[in-house]
């Protein structure tokens, strides 16, 4: 049975669910916005990145988990040259041994954001 996560992070007006688990396992989208207000965070990838990885681990805290438990990443970044940015900051949320990644450059559906993930974890 699939629970959706109340995680305190402004909730999206479209019909998804943010955070969702079933099991052990949870899975979590995020875009750069304020936690709080549901505005988008604009700027540069670097800050667009600490942004999104800030909303995982929030997301993650309210499945009683960390940035440790997750597995998988899937990112997706509207230009190839923001790749070293994003890494960068990644690099401050994540360490050895890494998650799983796969980034894909593609066109997103919310103007201004440059980044999306979709996260994998697996609560022990």
């Amino acid at each position: 049975m699939v629970e959706k996560v109340e995680t305190g992070i402004f909730a999206s007006k479209a019909p998804l669910s943010g955070t969702v688990k079933a099991g052990n396992i949870v899975r979590s989208a995020h875009i750069a916005k304020n936690p709080e207000t549901g505005e988008l965070v604009t700027g540069d990838i670097e800050t667009q990145t600490r942004q999104v990885l800030s909303n995982l681990r929030q997301a993650m805290q309210a499945v009683g988990g960390t940035l440790a438990d997750v597995v998988q990443i899937q990112a997706y970044l509207i230009d190839r040259t923001d790749a070293p940015g994003m890494n960068r900051v990644y690099g401050e949320f994540f360490s050895a041994p890494y998650p799983v990644r796969a980034t894909v450059v593609t066109e997103l559906l919310s103007p201004g954001i440059r980044l999306e993930i979709l996260a994998t974890a697996v609560l022990s």
